[in-house]
């Protein structure tokens, strides 16, 4: 027993021993395993406030740093910035005419791919409606062409709706009444503000005004604006358009070619632009427009020019080309007919130009208007023959008779005596060879060969008025120099601009320029007037055509030949006809200058007195000229 006993006692000792081992062993087991979970909780807590951490910087970032750039991109992602157009000033002729001026329109547009999803999203959110692309573009295009007969048809309008591409222009130069009422029914139709360029007097002046209208090469439509393309419209373009606008309209989903009507907030508002006020008198200019292309007509010609100035002043009061367009239609609007050809177009004038021989002769005193010069049939210069224009023998001419009988001899025998040196330095200061700054864009400036470059011929070409160009500008400044008494003025077309407070703002003072003496002017305006006279045998000038009774005229004619664009040659049958005018002769107030080009041989196509005379008729009337003091004496022209 006892020793089974111990046994037993000795075994429950050792299995005591082991379920003390066995605990420990938990315990130590559970201690690790605690510590390790305790590890991986403090991981997780740490990455959770680094994340945290993360967040919170994001957040303060973006609801205080980036606040501004996120808000405004998403302002921009529901509104649009726009240019308001400016009113453009108006052109006024001299007594408050309005030559061109500008309307308030709109233009209609639409964006097909966003017209075309919001029917289908509509349709998806409303089975069974009847709202759908279809109806909708029918029933735009339908109401389009019944509101705006005048400018589109429903067929157009459908047709327009269904263009293959996103965005269309549907119609321009819709009254603000008719498009709010489209738009009122069709939302989904956008509107842009613009301006309509009116000219009431169709072609009336517009070679000089010219011509406005929109550009649309910009691919932003908020840019788009009413601008000059040729003319005053384009030269003076800055002054006229003003400063535009700009506001902000609320969008449809964010397309900017949809926006919403009534949503506009103006953030600044358009300047308006500056009025001009013109020296032409649009009567008159619509006169001479007249008279000049039925004359033009008559005489055959490829065309003519013609300009009217105030004889003191050189303010133009009429600028006509018989060939010019109408800015109200399309149609005309070729190169060809945009060119302002009395400033644009020099020719060789002929006779007219022998006023400087003459002035020169009389300011050198070379010779007295009734001195005597003996004139042969012809004449050689250098390696050239030049002849008068009719057969003679040598004749006895007195000095007036040389110029009112045009003779080129007579004129070549008193330029040699005045020299090549001072003849030059006289039309140069006659203006010849230079722009006259008239203020009209695209001006000539004419041309004088250098002295450099003369042969032993060409003094026998310039004074007869062959081998040097000028325009019709040029050549009426040249009579208005002496018809002032020797000063000549430069010629302006612009008056003064208007200033959209009210303030008048006068151009410039023109140029001014002492040509000779006002006694030679007077000597060579009175001796001129021999050119108009009708006396008897061969007493007569070139031009009794021009003569108005009660008015003395002084004048000129010519006969330039043009350059055959065959033989590069001058040719015997195309010339220039040309004719300067002072009226009156001894109380001037007006200079007239006409041009025909290439006139056929009608009596009507060998001068152009007969068209001075219509329009020295017009002249007297319109301003109540006072009759001259007198007839105009008939003087002796040859006298042998």
């Amino acid at each position: 027993m006892a020793a089974g006993g111990t046994r037993s006692r000795n075994s429950r000792a050792t299995g005591s021993a082991r379920r003390t081992y066995a605990e420990g062993t938990r315990r130590a087991v559970a201690k690790r395993g605690n510590g390790g979970q305790r590890s991986r909780f403090s991981a997780v807590r740490i990455v959770l406030v680094v994340l945290m951490v993360v967040a919170g910087a994001k957040l303060v970032q973006v609801q205080w740093f980036e606040a501004p750039a996120l808000s405004a991109a998403a302002e921009r992602q529901r509104t649009l910035t726009l240019d308001i157009p400016a009113q453009r000033g108006s052109i006024l002729d001299r007594n408050g005419a309005k030559l061109a001026f500008s309307v308030e329109t709109r233009t209609l547009s639409v964006n097909l791919k966003a017209l075309h999803k919001a029917m289908d999203d509509y349709a998806a959110k409303h089975p069974g409606t009847t709202k759908t692309f279809e109806s909708q573009v029918a029933g735009a295009a339908k109401l389009i062409g019944q509101k705006l007969p005048h400018l589109t048809t429903e067929a157009d309008q459908l047709a327009l709706l269904h263009k293959q591409q996103s965005f269309t222009y549907l119609v321009d130069n819709v009254e603000p009444s008719a498009a709010d009422e489209i738009v009122k029914q069709y939302p989904w139709i956008s509107v842009e503000k613009r301006a309509k360029r009116e000219y009431p007097g169709d072609t009336l002046a517009s070679n000089i005004v010219g011509l406005a209208n929109w550009r649309m090469d910009d691919p932003d439509v908020s840019k788009h604006n009413l601008h000059g393309v040729v003319g005053l419209e384009a030269s003076r373009d800055a002054e006229l358009a003003g400063t535009p606008g700009r506001e902000i309209v609320n969008t449809q989903n964010g397309n900017d070619n949809l926006y919403l009507p009534g949503t506009e907030h103006v953030l600044q508002a358009a300047v308006p632009g500056s009025d001009l006020e013109l020296t032409i008198d649009s009567d008159l200019q619509f006169e001479l427009q007249r008279q000049l292309s039925d004359y033009v007509a008559k005489a055959g010609a490829k065309g003519g020019q013609a300009v009217i100035m105030d004889a003191k002043t050189a303010e133009v009061y009429a600028l006509a080309d018989a060939s010019t367009f109408n800015p109200n239609d399309p149609s005309t609007l070729k190169p060809d007919l945009l060119n302002n050809r009395p400033v644009t177009t020099p020719y060789e004038p002929g006779s007219v130009n022998k006023v400087v021989t003459a002035t020169a002769s009389i300011d050198d005193k070379i010779a007295t208007p009734d001195s005597t010069l003996e004139v042969p049939g012809s004449i050689k210069v250098a390696d050239r023959t030049v002849h008068d224009a009719w057969v003679h023998g040598t004749q006895t001419f007195t000095t007036a008779g040389v110029f009112a009988k045009s003779s080129n001899v007579g004129t070549l025998e008193l330029a040699q005596q005045v020299g090549p040196d001072r003849y030059l330095a006289l039309l140069q200061k006659f203006g010849i060879g230079q722009k006259t700054g008239i203020g009209l864009p695209g001006e000539s400036s004419g041309f004088v060969p250098p002295r450099k470059t003369w042969s032993a011929s060409t003094f026998g070409n310039l004074p007869i008025g062959q081998g040097l160009s000028m325009t019709v500008v040029q050549m009426a400044g040249m009579y208005q120099a002496i018809a002032n008494d020797g000063l000549r003025v430069q010629p302006r077309i612009v008056k003064a601009k208007k200033n959209p407070d009210g303030t008048l703002v006068p151009e410039p003072a023109p140029k001014t320029e002492r040509v000779v003496s006002a006694e030679t002017a007077k000597t060579v305006r009175d001796m001129l007037r021999a050119v108009i006279q009708k006396g008897k045998g061969q007493n007569s000038g070139t031009a009794p055509s021009a003569a108005l009774e009660g008015y003395q005229i002084s004048g000129k004619t010519g006969t330039g030949q043009q350059i055959d664009p065959n033989t590069k040659a001058y040719s015997a049958s195309l010339a220039n006809i040309t004719f300067a005018g002072i009226l009156p002769a001894d109380h001037p107030r007006f200079v007239v200058g006409i041009r025909l080009d290439a006139p056929d041989s009608t009596p009507a196509g060998h001068s152009a007195a007969p068209l001075f005379h219509t329009i020295a008729s017009y002249l007297t009337q319109r301003y109540q000229i006072p009759l001259s003091d007198g007839p105009s004496p008939v003087v002796p022209l040859i006298v042998g």
